[in-house]
């Protein structure tokens, strides 16, 4: 029963594939939407600051979309080293670069990106729409939501 346990640790290969499949069409769908963004903006250069924001805002959601490719990434290797992979987490550089020595450390991570995400996301709001009532009333959510999030990692140590 032990062995069948013990190898049950396997399924999370599934995860793995999943998270790092998500992962590669991200970029590649980020470098698609790079390229069609450079040719427009070659073709049409912004003449106005109305213009430049929308090229920002267009610009703020593919670093969204890339900080999210790399926490897929991140998901699927460190998933791998701490269920699948006979090295130990603690020799990985990849996993001591993010500090993740347990599973644990990879939901303090997750929980930490999912900020960073969170604060992209009212940027791209702030500059698309300005200061209006809705950007202020999601600036509150996110708020809250961050402060539990911290709260909740600070918790986990």
């Amino acid at each position: 029963m032990e062995r069948i346990f013990q190898n049950s640790r396997f399924l999370v290969i599934i995860a793995v594939i999943t998270a790092a499949i998500s992962s590669l069409l991200v970029y590649v769908s980020c470098i698609n939407i790079v390229i069609h963004i450079v040719k427009s903006t070659i073709m049409s250069l912004p003449d106005s600051a109305k213009d430049g924001k929308e090229l920002i805002v267009e610009l703020l959601k593919i670093l969204d979309l890339l900080l999210i490719g790399i926490t897929l990434q991140v998901i699927a290797i460190s998933l791998y080293r701490l269920f699948i992979s006979t090295t130990k987490p603690n020799e990985s550089q990849f996993l001591a670069a993010f500090n993740i020595e347990d599973f644990h450390d990879l939901k303090i991570t997750l929980v930490q990106v999912t900020s960073v995400v969170l604060v992209i996301l009212f940027l791209e709001h702030a500059v698309e729409f300005g200061g209006t009532i809705e950007t202020l009333y999601l600036g509150i959510a996110i708020a809250i939501v961050i402060a539990a999030s911290t709260f909740a990692w600070r918790s986990m140590k």
